[in-house]
């Protein structure tokens, strides 16, 4: 019940319930089959009092979450879906795990995680999400339609918007999973606006009534406008006919009528403190330069100012969107500096309290490019790595290529943004502006971002080769603190650069830390780390403990909902050659299909990184028996190593797996193998018996007994020895790493 005393939308009589909407209340509850309730009209209809109504009337618990723009952000949009359950009962934590991840998959991760805890809840709910015309990104939208079509039947998700949203409302008023309030349906009947003008103290007679629902054509929100303009008035039907139903006059009305009232030092207040979304005493202290900003918000509130309490200790607010809209209007008059001047402070104050969503978007609006991009540039880490890349972009956005070019913090951020998108062309164009701009930065200042600019150029692009790699991010890591959350990601290029110029002592300790400062602070480098650190246990012939570090890499990617994530291609491929080298036919195809699918999204991002997912996959696929699929990603693999050289460990992991392509044969063409026997030829090298085969399979002893002899006939072999000879031969298998301990059963 707290929550819905945050999303009142009218003034304060109206606000205080003088006026009954059961119709519409009766309407809402007889659709409570319906998944989702919409109620959709422009400013001061009353949205809000009904479903404030509807809670009052409905036994089944709410949760309220008052959107704004910060909701385009899907992410940030589930994750507030996910606290407001939470409050009526327990979410599942996987939920809020993949929410902390740098950059959630919405449609394969979080959405079905979020319904899988919706139909394990044991209470029905009414969730509203209240002024839903904040959000215009398409995929906040597509999440939110994913999630409310499909709620648990017997809760329902109420939606309130002053436009009609846009969502696909025609296939579920086709589908009846929708049940729709629309302004036709809030306008105020003649008995409602007479109890509301009765209730004001306005007694007006039938004829004036009429008159003034026609004007305001039952805009209940401009009826009790009305209601305050005719309080007093020796002549009301005049005074009806001066009244315009549009929000253009009306907001005339509230300058020449309503605020005329106020005096001069309550005007000053009400107009300078217009630019803030949320009002509190301390902030709006700050914004003025004065003390005494909470009494001025309590008295207003209650006078007839439309200045609606957020919480019931009086200590947030927020104005009517009509009023605010006029006020600012009235601060432009005053010229733009002032307006400039008073979203500084505001940014100022929003960043000491840490709070950045607010904060940044103030420092936008003060027009001052090199404190924004300062601020945008110290929470890029943080933002980047917890799944809040798309609030970055969308703050990036409001930049012109001019301003951000000649600004190295936004250069800095917007070429981290394109890295998290695996735009590598993107990353060495915006890291190279942020070098050539970095003349105009103050010395105190130019050192940090130098080093950023280092690290970002090292991991995103790399074009100097491995060896210069290692080095930059080496530098950068010595000048980073040591709760930089940059320093993971440091120690994964540095170990990244160390393997693949041959030294594997140096590369381990590297990745062991990025591994272990990346499940802190970047899930990201975390998976990077632990699957670079498999491929190095490969060179070692440690078999075991790669399939152990694959694994738990790929386990973190899933977990944090990095399955989407491009840069997350390497995971897959190294999980792919863990199943491949253990005979799991069906587990490596899957996962090299979805690497491949993640690294067609990159663009020329790393060189190095390109190369070795694509030799990485052409292992795999070598042991899939798909040798023609394994040259084409070994050809791609040459272009990307004539550009880093020095990669060495590249270069023979490239010429080893050429070779084997060369003399595969096709299982398809000669042997006719199936999955399942494919799969079993995989474990013949090892010293397993059929027994214990049948365990790792999951199968009976007889069966993989079956298989064999099937493979031997295939084969023209007839042993366990003859099998694996053959088939290492034929380069189905490779035996260099797990030497065969006795033939085991045959």
């Amino acid at each position: 019940m707290a929550a819905a005393a945050q999303v009142v939308e009218h003034p304060p009589g109206f606000r205080a319930g003088l006026i009954s909407r059961k119709r519409l209340v009766s309407k809402l509850l007889s659709g409570g089959d319906a998944p989702i309730a919409l109620l959709s009209a422009p400013a001061g209809y009353g949205k809000t009092t009904v479903l404030s109504e509807w809670e009052a009337t409905d036994p089944r618990p709410f949760g309220w979450i008052t959107l704004d723009h910060r909701h385009n952000d899907p992410a940030f949009l589930i994750a507030s879906i996910a606290h407001a359950l939470g409050e009526i009962e327990p979410v599942d934590q996987g939920v809020f795990d993949a929410l902390s991840s740098p950059a959630p998959s919405i449609s394969r991760v979080l959405v079905p995680r979020l319904h899988a805890s919706l139909y394990e809840r044991e209470r029905k709910f009414v969730l509203v999400l209240d002024d839903l015309h904040a959000i215009d990104e398409a995929a906040s939208l597509d999440a939110l339609t994913a999630i409310a079509q499909r709620s648990p039947g017997g809760s329902q998700f109420a939606l309130a918007s002053r436009t009609e949203p846009r969502m696909p409302l025609g296939r579920l008023r086709a589908h009846r999973r929708l049940i729709e309030l629309q302004a036709r349906d809030l306008v105020m009947t003649r008995s409602e606006a007479t109890e509301l003008l009765r209730a004001s103290g306005l007694k007006l007679g039938p004829g004036a009534i009429k008159r003034l629902i026609e004007r305001t054509e039952g805009w209940p929100a401009a009826l009790y406008l009305a209601a305050l303009s005719l309080e007093g008035e020796n002549e009301p039907s005049l005074a009806i006919e001066r009244l315009a139903g549009d929000d253009r006059l009306v907001a005339d009305y509230l300058r020449d009528e309503f605020l005329s009232r106020q005096s001069a030092e309550d005007l000053d207040f009400l107009t300078a403190t217009s630019v803030l979304e949320r009002l509190t005493g301390p902030l709006c202290d700050a914004l003025l330069e004065r003390q005494g900003s909470a009494k001025t918000l309590r008295r207003l509130s209650r006078s007839n100012l439309l200045l609606v309490p957020l919480d019931r200790k009086d200590e947030q607010y927020r104005y009517h969107a009509l009023l605010r809209e006029m006020l600012r209007s009235e601060l432009r008059r005053l010229g733009e500096h002032c307006e400039a001047t008073l979203h500084q402070r505001a940014s100022k104050w929003y960043a000491a309290a840490g709070d950045f969503d607010r904060a940044i978007p103030h420092a936008i609006s003060a027009g001052h490019i090199h404190e924004a991009g300062k601020l945008i540039w110290a929470n890029t880490a943080s933002y980047e790595s917890r799944g809040r890349a798309a609030t970055m972009r969308r703050w990036l956005d409001q930049f012109t290529h001019d301003q951000i070019a000649a600004s190295p913090p936004l250069c800095l951020a917007l070429a981290t943004n394109h890295m998290t998108m695996g735009h590598g062309d993107q990353v060495e164009h915006w890291t190279g502006a942020a070098v050539r701009s970095l003349e105009a930065v103050p010395a105190p200042e130019r050192g940090a971002l130098e080093t950023g600019a280092a690290l970002i150029r090292a991991a995103g692009s790399a074009r100097e080769g491995v060896a210069r790699m290692g080095e930059d991010a080496g530098r950068a890591y010595e000048r980073l603190p040591d709760d930089s959350p940059w320093r993971s990601l440091c120690r994964l290029v540095e170990g990244a650069a160390h393997h693949l110029a041959g030294d594997r002592q140096r590369a381990r300790p590297a990745l062991e830390e990025g591994s272990r400062r990346g499940a802190i602070a970047a899930p990201t480098v975390q998976t990077l780390c632990l699957a670079q650190l498999a491929l190095l246990e490969v060179d070692e012939a440690d078999l075991e403990a790669a399939v152990d570090l694959a694994s738990r890499a790929r386990v973190e990617a899933n977990r944090y909902g990095l399955d989407d994530y491009p840069i997350s291609a390497l995971v897959f491929a190294v999980s792919a050659l863990a199943h491949a080298r253990r005979g799991q036919v069906e587990d490596a195809a899957r996962e090299v299909k979805h690497s491949i699918r993640l690294l067609e999204q990159l663009i020329d991002l790393s060189p190095w990184y390109e190369a070795e997912t694509r030799i990485v996959l052409a292992r795999s696929l070598l042991l899939l028996d798909n040798p023609v699929a394994a040259r084409a990603h070994l050809s791609d693999a040459v272009r990307y190593l004539r550009q880093t050289p020095d990669a060495v460990v590249l270069a023979a992991w490239l010429s080893e797996a050429s070779t084997e392509a060369d003399g595969a044969r096709s299982v398809d063409g000669r042997w006719p193998l199936t999955t399942a026997e494919l799969r079993l030829l995989h474990f013949l090298p090892t010293h397993l018996s059929f027994r214990e085969i049948a365990g790792q399979l999951f199968v009976s002893t007889n069966t993989v007994k079956t298989q064999a002899q099937s493979i031997y006939r295939k084969l023209g072999v007839s042993s366990r020895a003859e099998a694996v000879a053959c088939a290492e031969a034929a380069g189905l298998i490779d035996t260099g790493e797990t030497a065969l301990q006795g033939p085991g059963s045959t």
